[in-house]
């Protein structure tokens, strides 16, 4: 049988370095949606980021969420 060992530290290392990437492509992609669609806009269930709040909302519903502060979410 194959095991697979995880080193907390590393994922967390990991986790150090994808969350500003992340946090700066999600920003990105949310102010090119805006400029594109003046005024209120929708997502189409076939977008990828209906279907990622989709999967937030249930995680939430669930409990097993973690929100986070203004800060903590745009702080570079």
């Amino acid at each position: 049988m194959n095991q697979t060992y995880q080193d907390p530290g590393r994922a967390e290392e990991i986790s150090q370095i994808l969350e500003p990437l992340i946090r700066r492509i999600i920003r990105e992609e949310l102010t090119r949606l805006v400029k594109v669609e003046s005024g209120t806009f929708y997502l189409d269930p076939d977008m990828p980021l209906y279907e990622d709040m989709e999967d937030i909302l249930q995680r939430k519903a669930n409990g097993r969420v973690k929100l986070h502060s203004h800060d903590e979410v745009w702080s570079e």
